[in-house]
């Protein structure tokens, strides 16, 4: 068994699909729509063969501002501490908020931590 995909809703689906193609190499899929439902997505996968389903619907409005139960990040391996570093300081200078790191944790992990365009807290590791 495996987990097949995680989906997020977004207000900006085309920013998103942007962001995660440049930052983290995804392939998006075709654009899907349902314009009965008011829903739209794409899957992007990554070179491990992880998907993300992005996912706007004209319904789905609200906004998490603070950490609360359920989803808490996304993370992604990268690899290596430069490669952390290194795209932790590329999107820093592009503005994205960084909420800690790079550094390594209580449990081992090497990280940082930042926010996609959305407030999505996503988690860079090795």
């Amino acid at each position: 068994m495996k987990i097949e995909h995680v989906a997020i809703w977004t207000k900006d689906l085309e920013a998103m699909r942007v962001f995660y193609v440049q930052k983290f190499n995804a392939t998006a899929s075709k654009r899907y729509e349902n314009k009965g439902k008011g829903f739209a997505s794409y899957f992007l996968r990554f070179s491990s063969g992880a998907r993300l389903e992005l996912m706007q619907r004209t319904d789905v409005t609200g906004t998490v501002k603070k950490e609360s139960l359920g989803f808490a990040h996304l993370a992604f391996s990268l690899g290596d501490k430069t490669a952390v570093d290194q795209l932790t300081t590329l999107l820093i200078a592009e503005g994205y908020e960084c909420l800690d790191g790079p550094r390594t944790t209580g449990d081992g992990y090497y990280e940082s931590v930042f926010l996609d365009p959305e407030g999505n807290p996503i988690e860079l590791t090795i």
